[in-house]
């Protein structure tokens, strides 16, 4: 089982999104709308795993294909959604950092989920240290778990999407589909 590595902000972060932002971007630039950095490492100052989580924003669930094939022709296979409705991932891109890749259709609840909590985090420095402490802090307790990290950090991240005005129905919805997701894989995400 792999270790949890949390590790204290690296501002090469920001670099690494903008290099595999240049190696997909070109590729899907008319068909998407855009390709959003989203996860820990794009808070500034927050303590993440050193992985890079990237979205591409479809307008419409028509266009998916389109994204899916361009994808491929640059070697990044569809991996499907993971158990998450709305939320497409992918194999990482050869070469690249460490990375994380999905496409989502805009408006919809994964991409609204993750928007909210980086937004909230970026725009509110308290929380995201709050938030950087609960991680190192779960990584040491669990550092062998994933799941059981994963776990410990629902709670945190529900209650922020609670006061960005998510829906009581659609925190329900994120909570069930985070525990399948537990239950059912190793999901680091």
């Amino acid at each position: 089982m792999e270790k949890i590595i949390v590790n204290q902000y690296n501002p090469q972060w920001v670099s690494q999104f903008e290099s595999l932002y240049n190696a997909i971007w070109p590729h899907i630039s008319d068909i998407a709308l855009t390709l959003e950095h989203v996860g820990s490492t794009s808070v500034p100052g927050l303590v993440a795993k050193p992985i890079i989580d990237l979205t591409i924003v479809a307008p419409e669930e028509g266009c998916m294909p389109i994204i899916i094939n361009r994808l491929a022709s640059i070697g990044i296979k569809h991996r499907g959604n993971l158990g998450i409705i709305g939320r497409e991932a992918f194999t990482r891109l050869q070469g690249y950092p460490e990375h994380n890749l999905y496409a989502c259709i805009s408006g919809s609840q994964p991409l609204r989920n993750h928007i909210a909590i980086r937004d909230a985090l970026r725009n509110n420095t308290k929380l995201a240290k709050k938030y950087g402490e609960l991680k190192l802090l779960l990584a040491s307790k669990y550092e062998n778990d994933i799941d059981s990290y994963v776990e410990g950090k629902s709670s945190f991240l529900l209650s922020i999407l609670e006061e960005c005005g998510f829906s009581n129905e659609d925190i329900y919805e994120i909570e069930n589909i985070n525990r399948k997701l537990q239950k059912g894989s190793n999901n680091a995400n």
